[in-house]
């Protein structure tokens, strides 16, 4: 095999890992937040979640010998730890105590859209074949909640709308700011992210209970673990290496995920609508993950030399 083809492979092989991490850790997350919740604030467990996970994951990157963020790099990671992590991590959990969590799958689905959105705002807008992909998921995630109960209050929904068009903003602003490279990234945005939400957590008057259920603790030790060193570190990994639909099309497999689970460890009844909405979502999934046909080369241009006096081509705009 040659090195090419050798590293073709590698990535091929990373990027399947990474979103198989999203796919199925960050579904379980669902599960792993409400039993959290149990016995920690929203705020709270989110803040002791990343505080501790960037702790570790700078310690790792440290120990790796890489650089520490420069003050930019760190500005930068601040911000969009705080997009991510504190208002689309930090706004869900707040918007599942008075918005029903097939609502909430429902409008936390539609983050592939939002990223769609934006990125076109930036002129990256997705291709028809993705187009096809997002709205097919779309729809598979709307057909999964028919008959269930789609309450919320509107404030709710509204944190729910902004937690979720800022996971995608900050997703997508990512790849334009100067941030740290390696292990760094993630450490930095989760640490930065969770001074954020400890402050978040202290203005909303959050206390720790005397007792602490075990499995509570055993719930925030996975999210901490799976849910951030592991499934976070992914996320920011396809971001940098695969199309924005790709990478946010987790949103579409994650309720299948907690629906299973569900029903799996607390015997909860699965929805009729489960037959013909998975067949939605994988296609959706699938076709989403097809890779594109490339593009077609603009004709080569002649030598600035060769064009006649006034006719030099312009150069390109690439602010």
């Amino acid at each position: 095999m040659s090195p090419t083809g050798s590293a073709t492979s590698t990535s091929r092989l990373a990027v399947g890992l990474a979103l198989f991490a999203l796919y199925v850790i960050w579904g379980s997350t669902y599960l792993a937040m409400r039993v959290a919740m149990e016995g920690f604030g929203p705020f709270t467990m989110a803040a002791i979640r990343f505080l501790v996970a960037g702790v570790v994951m700078l310690a790792i990157a440290r120990a790796r010998g890489e650089p520490l963020p420069t003050r930019l790099q760190w500005r930068n990671a601040l911000l969009i730890g705080t997009l991510l992590l504190a208002c689309g991590n930090g706004g869900v959990a707040i918007a599942e105590q008075t918005v029903s969590s097939g609502l909430a799958a429902l409008m936390v689905s539609a983050m592939p859209l939002w990223m769609a959105l934006f990125g076109g705002l930036w002129g990256r807008w997705p291709t028809n074949k993705d187009w096809v992909g997002l709205v097919i998921g779309f729809g598979g995630i709307i057909i999964l909640n028919v008959g269930s109960e789609l309450r919320g209050s509107p404030g709710g929904v509204a944190v729910l709308m902004f937690a979720t068009a800022a996971w995608a903003f900050g997703s997508l602003w990512s790849q334009r700011l100067d941030l740290p490279k390696g292990m760094m990234a993630p450490g930095a945005e989760m640490f930065t992210a969770g001074f954020v939400l400890l402050a978040l957590s202290l203005l909303h008057g959050e206390r720790l209970p005397a007792v602490i259920p075990g499995r509570s603790i055993a719930a925030l030790a996975y999210l901490i673990v799976f849910g951030s060193l592991v499934a976070y570190t992914a996320y920011l990994y396809l971001l940098a290496n695969v199309p924005a639909p790709v990478a946010s099309s987790y949103a579409y497999v994650n309720p299948l995920v907690a629906l299973v689970l569900g029903a799996a460890l607390y015997e909860e009844r699965l929805p009729p609508a489960l037959l013909v909405s998975v067949p939605l979502i994988l296609a959706a999934v699938a076709l989403v993950l097809r890779p594109s046909p490339p593009r077609p080369r603009e004709p080569a241009r002649p030598p600035a030399a060769q064009l006649e006096p006034g006719l030099r081509t312009p150069r390109p705009n690439r602010g």
